[in-house]
């Protein structure tokens, strides 16, 4: 067992952004065409965080031309080049999968002060 946490020791991040759900945040990610390689700002909201360790993933939502899209994310992944977080939200849930069927400003999660 000590064999597998010093190999997921290896590959996680020292600096791992403190992420929670209900957070508005801004996701820089490496995307590679051809040859070339570029970043691509992703913005939403934090509704999972799920596993631990090496596994951890959020799924981070936003709406573009009132279309739902839902992507998640590793957080160790070498392709992520940073988080930033927007906004902290206050959330009474672990997950907020009820914004799914919810649209404008039934949408919003509230901010912490």
């Amino acid at each position: 067992m000590d064999l597998m946490k010093a190999l997921a020791n290896q590959y996680m991040k020292e600096n791992a952004p403190q992420v929670s759900v209900g957070d508005t945040v801004r996701v820089h990610v490496k995307i590679k065409e051809g040859s070339r390689e570029r970043i691509q700002v992703f913005e939403g909201t934090v509704i999972a965080k799920k596993h631990g360790g090496l596994e951890e993933t959020i799924t981070v939502r936003r709406l573009s031309y009132g279309v739902g899209c839902e992507k998640v994310f590793p957080l160790h992944s070498p392709l992520l080049e940073k988080i930033e977080v927007v906004r902290h939200g206050k959330v009474r849930r672990a997950k907020l999968y009820y914004l799914r069927s919810r649209l404008g400003k039934a949408a919003k999660v509230k901010e912490k002060v």
